[in-house]
């Protein structure tokens, strides 16, 4: 999918920001997004403080935000990998649709206490 079919895709339909972060990243994350043919743009996100470092969002349908999640998550893992931090024998975990996510810092698949992980304690919200 080239960027012209991906705004004429999306010029009409409801659009949902799917990740914030830096134009560079965006940028890789629309193009990583549309060659697997998923429309997506970026967008300039607006922040009235002085203060706020420029942060650009993409932006995508909301039937397409699980597809980017897995993207986003299959490259992560591939990072893992090429670092060496990931042997070669080991798989990600999948995350169920109806139970918990697992958590990013212990891997424990549990309901958040107060926001946080209950084994670790890492705060996820």
């Amino acid at each position: 999918m080239t960027p012209h079919q991906a705004e004429k895709a999306l010029a009409d339909a409801e659009v949902v920001p799917c990740a914030e972060m830096q134009l560079a990243d965006a940028r890789k994350l629309v193009d990583a997004c549309l060659a697997e043919g998923v429309p997506a743009l970026v967008h300039r996100e607006a922040c009235g403080k002085p203060s706020c470092s420029p942060k650009f969002q993409v932006l995508v349908r909301p039937e397409d935000v699980s597809r980017v999640a897995g993207l986003l998550q299959q490259r992560w893992m591939d990072s893992l990998q090429r670092e060496g931090l990931l042997p070669e024998s080991q798989s990600p975990r999948e995350i169920p649709e109806d139970g918990e996510p697992p958590c990013p810092a212990c891997g424990t698949a549990a309901p958040l206490v107060q926001g946080a992980c209950s084994d670790c304690g890492l705060q996820l919200e």
